[in-house]
């Protein structure tokens, strides 16, 4: 699987950034009836942001940010794959890709808020929740991490 497809990171209010977006919205959006809030979208501007493409096609299949936090941890967000790719394996190669361009840049932790139905599969990429379950757009959410 992972030989197909390939991750970088793309520049905000690009035209991938655009077509992140629209993937961002109908995998984690629309199933809650939410719309993006401009102003949102505006101070992810500092963020890096993961895109995965497919290498023959150049189709988007999956998408992250990263949100600095400080200087050594990052938040990860937004985490979409394509619904037709979940549950191939694209998901976790682009977290471990998004983990190496952490490393890369000297980062030695990356926390998040996984969604409930999320927490399985990042704690079989490495990650440890900690506290207590929380509501977040409505959604019981789980605080987990890993160091790098």
């Amino acid at each position: 699987m992972s030989n197909d497809y390939y991750c970088i990171q793309i520049d905000f209010g690009t035209p991938e950034f655009d077509e992140a977006l629209k993937l961002r919205y109908e995998v984690l959006r629309k199933p809650l009836h939410m719309e993006f809030d401009p102003y949102d979208i505006s101070k992810e501007f500092d963020s890096y942001h993961i895109a995965c493409y497919h290498k023959s096609t150049q189709e988007l299949a999956a998408f992250l940010i990263l949100k600095p936090v400080s200087h050594q941890v990052l938040k990860m967000r937004q985490v979409a794959v394509d619904p037709y790719l979940q549950s191939t394996g694209i998901g976790s190669f682009l977290v471990a890709e998004s983990e190496s361009f952490a490393k890369k840049h000297h980062y030695q932790k990356i926390e998040l808020h996984a969604r409930d139905t999320a927490v399985d599969f990042y704690k079989k990429n490495g990650y440890q929740s900690s506290g207590s379950i929380f509501q977040e757009v409505g959604i019981d959410h789980l605080f987990m991490s890993k160091t790098l």
